[in-house]
């Protein structure tokens, strides 16, 4: 018995699957996958087990982020995969389907159940539901330092009985209880420990016949195959992944757990595939056992799961005191009160961007001395040393570095503090209260609630906010939030708006509140924002993207300290750093393009201002001009770069003296009336420069965005179609303007 436990926790027999869902085996003697309820603290569970071997990627085929983690423990090498966060895996998502299919087909060694102290009885919902799957678990039993300080007490030897696996009490946070779930990890997976897992066995009548009508004939095509009984309630439900594995015949390759049932010639293809018409007829089974069942019986599997989580909490978890969750409450019933949920919300927001916009301005201009005033001089004049042609110098100096300076100096500055402060309010649990005052809006838009945080974070960076709409669960709406993120206006484009707006808009006022009037103004354009990408979202929802509204369990996590260390080193690393490379990687050619167009001449003229010339008469009809559209086409990868672009351009046309540092050569100017006095000499007026915000808002993604939608749809079309839908508005909006201020000068 002993030795078929251990052939059994022996990855040799399961080797194959796992490699089909992606892992890697090399150098690897078990692999460990964590499960569990978001806001559980998984991902700070995987952290302290792996430290810093690990990387993050997508399943195959899926758009579902996970990560992988490796660590050593008693001269074994143990890999271990997070599962996404899931409430349930008897429902339909992308991120339920992943959880379940990794351990139902991928058979890892030990899965880690990772559950919420202060909320047991719900996070036993998915580890009865886990546990009907596998006979190789453990339970986490973490927070328990927040389940102590709200009165919460666990016996967690009595729940171990109840559930018949391990029970390890941890607060992965401070790195309590991470000892006991190693040695217990290396027991369950050397098959020291043998579990013996706790099973539903509370079924109504005729469900409890029906399972064992088609269990039978699984058993009969795929004998001796491990949890049919579950295999055949998720056959029952007509879950389409074992559907798919019957008509393939991969349901058989979970039997490779238990070699002493594999026959002799194992080997051979043949002897693993029952015939097609047997696979079918257990399919047939299925549906007529399901006729008989009636529609309503999902909802019976699913009260008897909920019926067995809450017997075992009653057993094992007790109350005392004033109450669990009492200050909780009490702030919840403020932040998320219909009369100042949102004023609440809003103040919290916009003291970020103030922090983020104030905050940066001295670190971008440090920035900025050292890689434009100072080393871009310096590289220049190493360049004539080395006897660079002077084209050569231009693109490569002139053109790919300043442009990267450019981003850098710009870009990552607002980026290092708007990502750690938006991962803070996420981490205290800020943010799960924002959409569920959201929610009620984007569901009557026919979008998810969750929305709201997708847009919240396309105020920081497009892409980083594209990313973060994996976590809505729905691929229609998860669809909606990424084509709709563009309308966040993200912080490469504050900086144009702020400059705009206080060069036109604050000059049309006393100049005691031109400030006040020309910050409004830039606000105007935020809540503009906001306000499209609803709309655009019912749009969406109501033609091309036709759906209901999907219900989702919206999880309000405890309020915790933040972990400040932490999150800088997540948000600088994982956010700041993947955002800003992206941005990069394409801001060099597009300054080398920048240089080129300002400096290749054709009879006279350079290519910029051939087509600034042509474009015109076309770009007048929209109040803006072709120095204006030129930029926004040359600075696609960085919107840092088109208010340098810009004067550049402007100066070129204008042939201003002494002003810039040469043709096809972006700069900043000495002072905003140097900026002022520049744009006006380029013909610029106040309907320009309205139009300029709103096209500012209005026009297609960056290329890192674009190419960070493409990565999370895999679909050029939908891709094109994020990135036109923002620039045919752009364009409407900025002609209705011009239009509607032709007719009002007319009037007046």
């Amino acid at each position: 018995m002993d030795i078929q436990n251990n052939c059994a926790a022996c990855p040799l027999y399961h080797k194959e699957n796992l490699m089909r869902l992606g892992v890697d085996l090399e150098n690897t003697d078990y692999v460990i996958t964590l499960a569990g309820n978001p806001n559980t603290g998984k991902s700070t569970v995987f952290n302290n087990l792996t430290g810093l071997r690990q990387h993050t990627g997508n399943w195959p085929g899926k758009t579902v982020t996970r990560a992988e983690g490796a660590y050593s423990y008693g001269g074994k090498r143990y890999k271990v995969v997070d599962l996404p966060g899931t409430y349930s895996l008897l429902s339909t998502s992308v991120d339920e389907e992943v959880a379940r299919d990794f351990i139902l087909f991928g058979r890892p060694d030990v899965t880690v159940i990772v559950a919420d102290a202060t909320r047991l009885e719900r996070n036993l919902n998915l580890a009865l539901q886990i546990l009907e799957i596998t006979d190789r678990a453990i339970l986490c039993l973490n927070l328990m330092d927040e389940a102590r300080r709200n009165h919460v007490e666990i016996n967690a030897r009595a729940l171990s009985r109840e559930l018949g696996i391990p029970v390890i009490a941890a607060s992965a946070r401070s790195k309590q209880g991470m000892d006991e779930l190693l040695a217990a990890i290396e027991e369950v997976a050397s098959g020291k420990y043998v579990c013996r897992p706790r099973r539903t066995k509370k079924q109504p009548p005729t469900l409890k016949q029906a399972i064992s009508v088609v269990a039978e004939k699984i058993n009969g095509v795929f004998p001796d195959l491990p949890n049919v009984g579950w295999v055949a309630l998720r056959l029952l439900e007509g879950d389409q992944s074992i559907i798919d594995a019957i008509r393939s015949g991969d349901l058989g390759l979970l039997k490779q757990d238990l070699p002493s049932t594999l026959p002799d010639n194992a080997d051979s293809p043949q002897a693993k595939l029952p015939a097609e018409k047997e696979r079918e007829e257990i399919l047939s089974a299925a549906n007529a056992e399901r006729w008989n069942l009636g529609l309503n019986f999902h909802d019976a599997v699913v009260e008897t799961i909920y019926s067995e989580a809450s017997a075992v909490a009653r057993k094992t978890v007790s109350t005392s005191g004033s109450g669990p969750y009492s200050l909780d409450l009490k702030i919840d019933k403020i932040v998320t009160s219909r009369w100042l949920g949102f004023p609440i919300m809003f103040l919290l927001l916009a003291g970020v961007f103030w922090i983020t916009v104030s905050g940066a301005n001295y670190p971008s201009g440090l920035l900025f001395s050292l890689l434009v005033d100072k080393l871009h001089p310096l590289l220049k004049e190493l360049s004539v040393s080395a006897h660079f042609p002077w084209w050569l110098s231009g693109v490569l100096i002139d053109g790919a570095y300043l442009s990267m300076a450019w981003v850098i100096s710009v870009m990552l500055p607002p980026m290092a503090i708007f990502f750690p402060l938006f991962t803070l309010l996420e981490d205290f649990g800020y943010l799960p209260r924002v959409a569920f005052n959201m929610d009620n809006l984007f569901r009557k838009a026919g979008a998810h609630g969750k929305q709201a945080l997708t847009m919240s974070m396309g105020f920081g960076c497009n892409a980083a906010g594209v990313v973060a709409a994996r976590v809505i669960d729905s691929p229609r709406e998860r669809l909606i939030a990424i084509i709709t993120n563009n309308f966040s206006l993200c912080n490469g484009r504050w900086p144009t708006q702020i400059l705009v707006a206080t060069i036109f808009i604050g000059a049309l006022v006393p100049a005691g509140v031109a400030g006040i009037v020309s910050a409004g103004a830039v606000v105007a354009v935020a809540l503009l924002g906001i306000f499209l990408s609803l709309v655009v979202s019912w749009g969406l929802s109501k033609t091309v993207l036709k759906g209901e509204a999907s219900t989702f369990s919206l999880e309000l996590p405890p309020y915790r300290p933040p972990r400040i260390w932490q999150t800088l080193y997540t948000s600088l690393i994982d956010r700041t750093i993947f955002v800003l490379w992206r941005a990069i990687i394409f801001a060099i050619p597009a300054g080398m393009i920048i240089w080129l167009v300002g400096n290749v001449e054709m009879e006279g003229m350079s290519l910029a201002e051939y087509f600034i010339d042509w474009s015109n008469p076309f770009a007048l009809v929209f109040g803006l001009n072709g120095v204006i559209l030129l930029a926004y086409i040359i600075a696609i990868p960085a919107n840092e770069i088109v208010i340098p672009t810009i004067l550049m351009l402007t100066v070129l046309m204008t042939g201003m003296p002494d002003v810039g540092e040469g043709a096809g050569v972006m700069f900043d100017a000495a002072s905003i009336n140097q900026t002022r006095d520049i744009l006006h000499a380029g013909g610029w007026t106040t309907l320009t420069a309205v139009n300029l915000m709103l096209f500012s808002l209005l026009h297609n993604p960056c290329s890192t965005t674009i190419f960070t939608i493409y990565k999370e749809t895999r679909s050029w079309k939908w891709t094109m179609f994020s990135t036109f839908l923002p620039l045919v508005m752009g364009f409407a909006v900025c002609f209705l303007t011009t239009l509607c201020w032709s007719l009002a000068r007319q009037v007046i």
